[in-house]
């Protein structure tokens, strides 16, 4: 492929290292930024290309006219709007993909037949939010109590988890072979992977969980929380939540978790925590610093099930994390943003780090994958990948239909942890029959294995005929 992609910053860059590595693509980055341009292509077999990213004539020097994608994902959205209008109207770039960080692009009603929404205006193939994607992380997480990361599949038929096996776990000391027996009757669960101190353990029946072990596992969307209860003492849900930073994120995830939980938002700005309590139903918005330790124990910090740093400052948000750990929080999860910061933070103080790079790079991939490859979810911080496929064809022409999950010949470090086939969920166990059509979700440890699953999949000639 013919990649075009505008902006070097971390989430286009990283974008960049994953699509350079790739045989037969041909990747090109435009940014104002001539040293960050000039660092990358020393450590990448890219070109790079000096302007600004909505000019024309910088698009056209590029390569635009015969570009097969253009993903627009400069820090301006703006810049993204206009960049994929130009390409898909005068160089005819058949797909755009654009980040945009403001809603109402998104939600904003034309009331134009051809044109639903203000976002259809500018051409744009695929549109990638960040901050929804960061909400339905966090959502996920608060209502899987004791997970470290909640992932959807085949329309959330299924999901995978990612929790800590913790002491009093009814699974923890045991074999996996004594899962059927704890479970309650239909009730199936494929246990993916198992990290014990930062080693991956591939899981078979006689592994044996102990106290710390990071485990992977996937499972009807309807029975996660029956599967959790084996691998964690069954604590109190979650019911209250405190969210530091009233912003979009902040608003976006109160506005939805606010029937469920009790919920308390802590705004600096005056005039901001005006139009929160003005925009929210039954939160309870509180003016002032999420730092200020009288404030937090004059709202029972004690008492909070989860505190949500969301600020837009990474230092703030480790701060008042740290902090309302230290004051009793029982449960706490921040917002960063630089890289750098996530692996030194997790699992100490803080509980769980959420990256909004990470998820949006996760999200811009599978817009790229080739083939029937439908969702990418980057794990464990990019070092591994969670891919959901639908495969085609019959025995003749494809290498997986028709046979057993124990015949697959997978690359390295790949499994099948579950198929869906309707509406039906099974798990990747070895006896398991794979048919036309169906979604498979597999773990895969190493991220650039990727590249031969997607040969796997590919149909034969003969399909076609």
């Amino acid at each position: 492929m013919k990649i075009v992609i505008l902006g070097c910053g971390q989430v286009g860059s990283t974008v960049a290292q994953n699509l350079a590595v790739i045989p037969n693509n041909d990747v090109t980055i435009i940014d104002v930024d001539e040293n960050t341009l000039k660092n990358l292509s020393n450590k990448l077999d890219v070109q790079t290309i000096l302007g600004n990213a909505a000019s024309p004539v910088i698009l056209a020097s590029a390569g635009a006219n015969d570009a097969d994608l253009l993903l627009a994902l400069t820090r301006s959205d703006e810049t993204n709007l206009v960049a994929c209008k130009i390409a898909a109207t005068l160089f005819n770039v058949p797909g755009c993909v654009a980040r945009i960080r403001r809603s109402e692009y998104l939600e904003y009603k034309t009331g134009l037949e051809d044109h639903p929404t203000s976002l259809s205006l500018f051409d744009i193939t695929e549109s990638i939010n960040p901050e929804q994607l960061v909400t339905e992380q966090l959502v996920g997480l608060l209502k899987h109590t004791g997970s470290l990361q909640v992932l959807r599949f085949a329309d959330d038929k299924v999901r995978m988890v990612v929790m800590r096996a913790t002491k009093g776990g009814l699974l923890v000391g045991k074999p996996l072979s004594d899962i059927p027996a704890h479970l309650p009757v239909g009730v199936d669960c494929q246990i993916c992977a198992v990290y014990r101190n930062n080693r991956l353990i591939i899981p078979s029946a006689q592994t044996v969980l102990i106290e710390g072990d990071e485990v992977f596992f996937l499972a009807a969307t309807d029975r996660v929380s029956e599967v959790m209860r084996e691998l964690r003492p069954d604590g109190q849900r979650t019911r209250r939540v405190m969210i530091a930073g009233g912003g979009n994120i902040g608003f976006r995830l109160s506005k939805q978790i606010e029937n469920d939980f009790d919920i308390k938002i802590i705004e600096l700005n005056p005039k901001r925590a005006e139009w929160l309590a003005e925009n929210l139903n039954s939160t309870l918005v509180l003016q002032g610093s999420a730092t200020d330790e009288s404030l937090l124990e004059n709202e029972y910090i004690d008492e909070i099930d989860v505190f949500c740093a969301l600020t837009n400052d990474d230092e703030n948000n480790i701060m008042s994390g740290m902090l309302a750990k230290n004051r009793g929080a029982k449960r706490v999860m921040s917002l960063i943003n630089r890289s750098s910061y996530v692996d030194l933070l997790e699992g100490n103080t803080i509980d769980i780090v959420i990256s909004p790079h990470l998820i949006t790079i996760g999200s811009i991939l599978t817009h790229v994958r080739q083939g029937d490859i439908v969702v990418v979810h980057p794990l464990r911080r990019g070092e591994a990948e969670a891919v959901e496929v639908v495969i085609h064809g019959d025995k003749h022409t494809s290498r997986l239909i028709g046979r057993a999950v124990e015949e697959l010949v997978l690359p390295e470090g790949c499994y099948v942890g579950a198929v869906v086939r309707g509406n039906e969920v099974f798990m990747g166990h070895k006896n398991t029959i794979l048919a036309d059509g169906d979604h498979l979700i597999f773990f895969m440890s190493r991220r650039h294995a990727i590249h031969e699953l997607e040969k796997l999949i590919q149909v034969k000639i003969g399909f076609f005929g």
